[in-house]
Parts: structure tokens; sequence; C-alpha cells
């Protein structure tokens, strides 16, 4: 029965979403230039997500075909793991591909609303990314629930186990490419725009003069949105896969702690539900106390109906290894993951909002000039990741003390339980970006410009939660994955340091997330410099650009972000599927060392994913400060040192960063599905 009300959640959430969309598509769009600048966006999306499909569906191809030969060579791979595998794919992109598209149709009607008040274009822009945030849970709820449904009584628990890593592969592979892919294109059109607009032409942001300012905004949608959507798909339904394996190793496939994890995922749809309306109903003045009070109902109802029916599940307790572990102590240790993601989300906050200290430092630093604005930035960065580790190291130790490696396994998705609600104001900070560059490049005025603006700063900081809950959470879903690694084997796997073997794979998997994010951030690079020629050219050689008499060339600027994501995006996405495999099939490495990759890439990952996003978003806010008049304003040399430190900011955010959570994921279930593979 249970397993049939959380499909019923699952649909429910999608139903919602639905009634969002609606919502969003029934407002008033505008008119004359919005228009027209909303669907040179659109239309740039949409081509690049129709090309990035191309390839990746050959990618589904060729793995499902290695997916099902692999099983006829060894009995650990089963059968039925490709049909996962493309069932988890098509959904992952999916969930991207939907909430993009409602983006693009948000952006010129929040645009639109403002100019009645701040609270209609927070209220079209937060409605839009609800749409994103409950597609994602929906699909992610429902497609685990229907493999587990359709599996679990024609295959054995570790069969059943394979095929749920099976559907995660295809959920983290296609979200690494989205990610990677969309934070190529965003990035190098953004810092392109931003070095020869700003910088060189001395004009606005989003100024429609500036022939990559299109590009730009198209790539808040595929990276942002798209990418960001299947990022946390991946993120959530790993989490709740990571759960019921290790429940598997300890009960029956349909005994209560299997079936825990699918509740809890549905309880927290029906309190996302209720966060996002709280938000949505909120006439509040600062948008920020709206989210962070739906953010706040959310949890508490969470707490609340959690608590209730892990106690209905298991009066007596719960079979955990050889004791019974008592309800209280599993409700603890999921709130322990649930409080653990507040706590990180405002710690972030703290770090990249300009309301507070760090970033008005990074501000500050900026009168004396790039250096020390780059300086101070990075000092930031490296700084916010004490809170969050502390923090996961609470989590963890609480969790596992009280419920072994169920226990971690049930923080991480006690963490996302409310991942409706927090994607949610994800989104909203994407629509919320486009929404002010159409208000400037359409001319609306200054008050409406202002209020765009307004929702645009905060969307910032909510990104950047996003992105600390997503990074969160895969710390905690990665040490389940790992523990289920080591676990795997029939006598288990010794992890001694003082083995040569673990230690070389701890060394390589704590050099991967840098080897990584080396190639994603050249990647930018060298796009970024081809859109800084092109726009250099354009100025040069198209005659009364900066004048406005003539139109620049904006999909030359498009297809130069398109070209460069979709080459540069593969070699990064196959280094996290190759090494594992090479690491455990070469001779005197095998599992032992592939177990020290996994925990070297959480390390090192973790910290660098922080680092890098908090980074980023508090250079960004640290211009934004200074845009607001604060230290000479727009034009002064402050604002000039301070869009060097946004650039330089903006693919460690948006790019390398929030990838390298999806990395060390998804690293994990490839050595997981072809551990058979492995030299013991």
């Amino acid at each position: 029965m249970w397993e049939y009300i959380v499909v019923a959640i699952g649909l429910l959430s999608l139903l919602t979403a639905f009634a969002f969309a609606m919502y969003v598509k029934r407002r008033d769009q505008g008119e004359g230039l919005m228009v027209e600048i909303a669907g040179y966006i659109r239309h740039g999306a949409m081509t690049f997500l129709n090309e990035e499909y191309k390839y990746l569906s050959v990618y589904i191809v060729v793995v499902a075909i290695l997916l099902y030969v692999g099983s006829l060579f060894s009995q650990g791979i089963s059968g039925y793991t490709w049909i996962a595998f493309v069932f988890g794919a098509i959904l992952s992109a999916l969930a991207g591909n939907v909430g993009m598209r409602i983006a693009t149709l948000a952006n010129v009607r929040t645009a639109k609303a403002v100019e009645k008040d701040t609270h209609s274009g927070l209220k079209v822009a937060f409605s839009s990314g609800a749409v994103m945030g409950l597609t994602v849970v929906g699909l992610g709820l429902t497609g685990v629930s229907v493999v587990y449904l359709v599996f679990r009584n024609i295959v054995n628990a570790a069969e059943l186990s394979n095929i749920l890593f099976g559907f995660g592969f295809g959920a983290s592979s296609i979200a690494l490419f989205a990610r990677v892919g969309g934070g190529i294109y965003t990035k190098a059109a953004d810092v392109g725009a931003d070095l020869v607009g700003k910088v060189e032409a001395g004009i606005p942001e989003d100024d429609p003069r500036n022939p990559a300012v299109i590009a730009d905004n198209v790539g808040d949608n595929v990276g942002d949105t798209a990418g960001m959507g299947a990022d946390l798909f991946e993120s959530y339904v790993d989490s709740i896969i990571a759960t019921i394996a290790i429940g598997v190793m300890f009960a029956a496939v349909a005994g209560d702690i299997v079936l825990l994890p699918l509740l809890i995922a549905g309880i927290g749809i029906v309190s996302s539900i209720i966060g996002i309306f709280t938000v949505v109903g909120l006439r509040n003045e600062d948008p920020s106390k709206a989210m962070n009070m739906g953010v706040i109902v959310s949890a508490v109802v969470m707490v609340i109906l959690s608590g209730v029916i892990i106690y209905y599940l298991g009066p007596s307790g719960f079979p955990i290894f050889d004791r019974t572990v008592p309800w209280y102590y599993v409700f603890i240790a999921l709130i322990s993951g649930l409080l653990a993601g507040i706590v990180i989300g405002f710690a972030t906050e703290y770090y990249t909002s300009d309301k507070y200290k760090p970033t008005q430092e990074i501000a500050q630093a900026s009168t004396t000039g790039a250096a020390t604005n780059l300086i101070t930035g990075m000092a930031v960065g490296m700084l916010s990741t004490v809170v969050p580790i502390v923090t996961v190291g609470f989590a963890i130790l609480i969790a596992y003390y009280l419920a072994d490696l169920y226990g971690i396994a049930i923080a991480a998705v006690g963490m996302l339980s409310t991942l409706g609600m927090t994607l949610s104001m994800d989104t909203y900070g994407p629509v919320a970006d486009n929404a002010a560059g159409i208000a400037e490049m359409a001319h609306l005025g200054k008050e409406v410009r202002e209020r765009a603006e307004g929702l645009d700063a905060i969307g910032n900081t909510t990104a950047a939660i996003g992105k600390g809950f997503a990074i969160g959470s895969a710390a905690l879903t990665a040490l389940a994955l790992f523990a289920t690694y080591t676990n795997s084997f029939p006598a288990g796997i010794s992890m001694d340091i003082s083995d040569p073997a673990v230690t070389v794979g701890i060394f390589i998997g704590a050099l991967m997330p840098f080897l990584f994010s080396a190639l994603a951030l050249k990647a930018v690079g060298k796009a970024a410099e081809d859109m800084v020629n092109e726009v250099r050219r354009q100025f040069r050689e198209i005659k009364g650009i900066l004048e406005g008499k003539a139109k620049p060339d904006y999909n030359r600027c498009i297809a130069i972000s398109t070209e460069a994501a979709i080459k540069k995006m593969i070699l990064p996405t196959l280094l996290a599927i190759v090494v594992p495999i090479v690491v455990g099939v070469i001779p005197g490495m095998g599992a032992k060392a592939v177990g020290g990759l996994l925990a070297g890439s959480i390390a090192s990952g973790f910290l660098l994913a922080i680092y890098m996003a908090n980074a980023g978003g508090a250079w960004d806010n640290a211009k934004k400060y200074i845009e607001k008049g604060n230290f000479g304003g727009k034009g002064s040399d402050a604002h000039k040192a301070a869009v060097v430190g946004d650039t330089v900011g903006d693919p460690l955010k948006d790019t390398a960063g929030p990838s390298l959570n999806i990395l060390i994921k998804l690293m994990s279930i490839v050595s997981l599905i072809f551990a058979s593979f492995f030299v013991l």
C-alpha cells in the first residue's frame, strides 16, 4: 500500500507543477521589444538544448549497450540494469528541460509584473521556480518508485541494488553532461560580455548593444536552470537509492527500512508544496524573508510528519545489522541531515549575501584594485568551508552512532527531503536575472529596473544556498555509496591506509576534482577568448553598434557558446566514468585502490566545491553591492575591480564548483556497478 501512496505523491507533485506552469503562461508577457528579446533568449536556449541532446542520445545508446554486454560476462551486473540506466537518463534530461522551458516564458512575464510591484514579480519568478522544484522531485520519486515496484518481486536484493544503481548512473551522467555543458555555455558568454562590454566599452550590464548579451541570458537558462535541474534530480534520486541499497543489506526487499526513504521523500514533497504556497501567499516587501519563511515552514512540517511515519512503521524499532535500532534513533538521524542542510544554507547566505560582512569586505577591498578584491574573495571562499565541513561531520557522527550506515544514508535523504522548496528558490534566481536583463534592454524605466535588480540580487543568494544544499547532500550521499561499495564484496574490503594500493587510490581520488575543474575552467577560458574576440570584431566592423544605430549579430555569439560547450563537456564527464574502472582493473590496484579513490575524491571534492561556489557567489554580490551606490557606485574604480572579481568567480560558481558534487557521486555509482570486474 505505502509504495502506491508514494507514487501518488510523486504524481501530485507533477500535477502541482503543471498548475504553476499554467499560472506563469497566463501572465502578461508585455509587448514590443520585451517580447522580441525574450524570443531571442528562448530560441537560443532551445537551440543549445536540442544540440546537446543529439550527443547525449548517442551516449545513452552506447552505454546501454555496454551495460547489456557487461551483464552477459558478469553476474554482478543485472540484465535489467541497462533499462534502468536509460530510464534514469531520460528522466534526468526531462527534469531540466521542463524547468527551462517555463523559465524562458517566465523571465519576460516577471519583468512585466515588476512594473506593478516587487511582490508581483516575485510571485511570477518563484512560481516558475516551483515548476522546476516540483518537477524534479516528482519525476525523481516516481522514477525510483516505479523501478523498485517493477523489479522487487523478480530479482534478489543484490540485483535490485544493481538495477537501482543503473537508474542513478543514468541520472548522474546526464546531469554531469548538462551541468558542465550548460556551465561552459553560460560562463563563456557571461565572461565575454563583461570583459568587453563593461570593462572595455564601459556600457552597462545587459545592454542590447553588446553582441554577447543575449547569449549571456540564454546561458542563465541552459546552465542555472536546465543544468541545475538535472544536477539536483540526480542528487535527490541518488540519496534515495543509496538508502534503499543499504536497507536491503539488512532486510528483505520489501522491508520497512527499504520503504522508509521513499516515504520520507514523499513527505518532503508534501512539506515543500506547503512551503511554496507560503512564499507565494506572503506579501512581504523583502522577498528573501518570504522565501526564508517558506524554508522554515517546509522544515517544520517535514519534521512533524516524518516523526509520525517513522514511529508508525517501527514502534518497536528497525533491524539494522545485528541489533534493533529504536525508531527515534532513525528519526534523529534523519533530522540531523535536515538540520545540517539548513545550517549549510544559512552559512552560505552569510558568506555570499551583500547584507553581511564577508561580501562587504570584498567590496571594500575593491577600492584598492582587482588584486585585493581577488585575494579577499579567495579568503572568504576558503573560510566558508569551515561551517559546512563541521556541520556535515557532526551529522555523520550522530547518524552513524545512532543507526549505523543506514543512519548516514537517511540523513542525506533528510537533507534533500525539502528539495522541492529549496530548488524553487534556486531556479527563481536565473529567472529574476533574466527579468533584470530584459528590463534593462527593453528600457522599462529606472524604477522597474531597480525592482528587477533587487529580485536578481536575492536570486544570487538563493542560487548559492541551493548549491550549498546540493554540495552538502553530495558528501553524505557519496559517503553512503562508498559504504555500500566497501560492503558489496563477500569478504568486504580492507581500507588500510598503509596499503600502497589504497594510498595511491586516495591520491588519484583527491586529484580528480582538481583535474576535472581544470578542464572545465580551461574550456570556459578558451570559449570566453573566442567570445571576446567576436564582440570586439563586431564593435570594430559593424558601424553604429555603440551608438545604437545598428543591430549586433546575436546569433554568432550564441553559436560560439554552443559549439564550445558541446565539444568541451565530453572529456571531463568521461573521466568520471573511465578512471574508476581503469583503477579497478589494473593488477596491483584493484578494488582496494578504487575504495581509496572514492575516499579521496569525496574529501577534496567536497571542500573544493564549497570554496568555488561560495567565492564566486561572494564576488558576484560584492559587485552588486558597489552598484547600489557603495564605494563609488557604477563606473568607479572599485566597480571595475569588482567586475574583474565577478568575472573570475563566474566559472567557479556556475561551472566547475557545482559539477563536483555530481562527479563524486557518479564515480561512486560507476564503481558499484562495475565492482564485479575489479581485481580483489
